[in-house]
């Protein structure tokens, strides 16, 4: 296996976890229930790489519409309960309006992805 093909494998494999990503958050938001800030940003149009690293930003500030309680799994068998913040639509689209990050490269994504939103 030379290197072309092994990019070629990966370049195929993350399109296909991007698009797995995507039809998911697509299918979650679409039911209406709310949702983590990282599934809205990817279903507005982020990538998922980008959507988790500004998900913690993105919801300081605002009120969550629910909070859950989630099981995280820590090394060996050990697991952690956590609180996740859920979001409804309304107040994702209002905090995605006012929401730029620091990096400019960044904030004109979230920039574009507003516009498409609210158009």
């Amino acid at each position: 296996m030379n290197a072309s093909s092994r990019h070629a494998r990966h370049t195929i494999r993350t399109r296909a976890a991007q698009t797995r990503a995507a039809r998911r958050a697509h299918r979650l938001v679409a039911t209406g229930t709310p949702q983590t800030a990282r599934t809205h940003l990817v279903a507005a149009g982020l990538d998922d790489a980008t959507a988790k690293r500004y998900a913690g930003a993105f919801s300081r500030g605002i009120a969550p519409t629910a909070v859950v309680e989630a099981s995280v799994k820590l090394r060996g068998r050990r697991r952690k309960t956590i609180a996740v913040k859920l979001y409804d639509t309304a107040g994702f689209t209002a905090r995605l309006a006012v929401y730029r990050p620091k990096d400019l490269t960044a904030a004109a994504r979230f920039e574009q992805t507003a516009h498409r939103l609210a158009a």
